[in-house]
């Protein structure tokens, strides 16, 4: 975000006095003519917009809704209108695959935003990079979509056209680790995942973590997500003698299966990774749930000075759903593809350029801002320079931050 001038928005503003429709006849610049000497560009958002993790899907669009707007009403891109389209993944790679060829097939669209899930942004990633079309993510953590497949051995970029904004699991699994075990005193973890990419490699890198500071873990698992009766590992978890339990996974499940290991009489917290940093993890777990732990990417967003005007707008647009954890990196997303497109109308005497997806592709590449969440860039892997990581704790009923910081490995 550019914060030169971030002007509040208003109410009418969320009620639809800015039109952000598309109308007119397509063009062959890439984006649609709105008749008026205009061209409406479209940023694509795929996320669960429905469903269990439909909270965070929803954060992720609204935000970068708000981008959108922004850029709009200052005219950051001159003769340029942006346009949000958001597609419901459901939190399925099928769906979310799905999604990107309708993203790639409408020609207007210039980058998208999304997704939630790293094992959907698996089945997106090639779909894109063929089309050359960018895809920033706001939410994936897995080291492996940036880094390749033995990313703990040697480091490779498969996919050009895939960069985020959110710190990898590389980093955020370690990060857990060392608080748990220097901080929390915790010297014995139950290990628990839910097989998925994001959840068991989360899991794996705390795992390995732990155990070189001198951690021992006394019992490992994995549960169905689909289920919602945790009671045999529950069981298993009551006998291992675990002071703490570590769970891979999202919200949905994390939350039901800290009140059932409370309610079996097990009084230790649950930690987990930025999927489970969400207030509906707390309504699931319930009033046990205090003292539970979870990491996110980045400093908490409403105490940064930075984020001060984005949590003004995004209350004064009167959004239904609250911008959660992905809020402030959604919003950067958006505006990463927002300075891409600026670059690129810029170097093409104000105009798209027949090869626009392929341009801003490379312009992401080079993006550097003053955001949100702070200094806005990415590294040579598509990974984002800021590695900051923010340990919370359920206390009265909501999520406080307990310590920021980065992983000294």
């Amino acid at each position: 975000m550019r914060q030169r001038s971030l002007i509040a928005i208003t109410a009418a503003l969320a009620a639809g006095a800015l039109t952000l429709t598309a109308c007119g006849s397509r063009d062959d610049d890439g984006g649609s003519d709105s008749g008026s000497g205009n061209k409406t560009v479209v940023i694509g958002v795929d996320a669960p917009l429905t469903g269990d993790l439909s909270a965070l899907g929803l954060g992720i669009k609204n935000s970068v809704d708000l981008a959108a707007k922004t850029a709009n009403k200052e005219k950051t891109v001159e003769g340029i209108t942006f346009k949000v389209e958001a597609l419901d993944d459901q939190a399925q790679p099928s769906s979310g695959q799905q999604n990107a060829v309708k993203f790639v097939a409408d020609k207007d669209v210039v980058g998208v935003v999304g997704p939630l899930n790293s094992s959907v942004a698996e089945s997106m990633q090639k779909v894109f990079d063929d089309a050359k079309l960018v895809e920033i993510s706001p939410a994936n953590t897995g080291p492996t979509l940036t880094q390749g497949t033995d990313w703990q051995n040697k480091k490779v970029r498969t996919y050009k056209s895939y960069f985020r904004t959110a710190t990898t699991d590389a980093i955020q699994g370690p990060f857990a680790a060392q608080y748990v075990y220097n901080d929390a005193k915790k010297k014995k973890v139950y290990v628990i995942d839910d097989k998925k990419t994001y959840g068991a490699g989360l899991a794996a890198t705390f795992t390995d973590e732990f155990k070189k500071l001198g951690g021992k873990v006394v019992g490992t698992q994995h549960i169905d997500p689909d289920t919602k009766d945790f009671s045999a590992v529950v069981t298993q978890v009551k006998s291992s003698g675990a002071d703490v339990v570590y769970y891979g996974g999202e919200y949905p499940q994390a939350g039901p299966l800290s009140k059932q290991i409370k309610a079996a009489g097990v009084k230790i917290p649950l930690v987990g990774g930025d999927g489970i940093y969400s207030a509906d993890f707390i309504k699931l777990a319930g009033a046990g749930g205090k003292g539970d732990l979870a990491t996110s990417v980045g400093a908490p967003v409403e105490e940064l000075p930075s984020a001060k005007e984005f949590v003004a707008n995004y209350k004064a647009a009167g959004y239904k759903e609250a911008f959660e954890a992905y809020g402030g990196y959604s919003y950067d997303s958006g505006w990463a593809i927002i300075e891409a497109v600026k670059k690129v109308v810029e170097d093409n005497d104000g105009k798209l350029p027949d090869d626009a997806r392929a341009k801003i592709t490379e312009a992401v590449q080079n993006v550097s801002f003053d955001g949100v969440t702070g200094k806005v860039s990415f590294d040579e892997y598509g990974d984002t320079t800021n590695k900051q990581l923010t340990v919370y704790s359920v206390e009265g009923g909501d999520w406080k931050a307990i310590k920021s910081g980065t992983y000294t490995g």
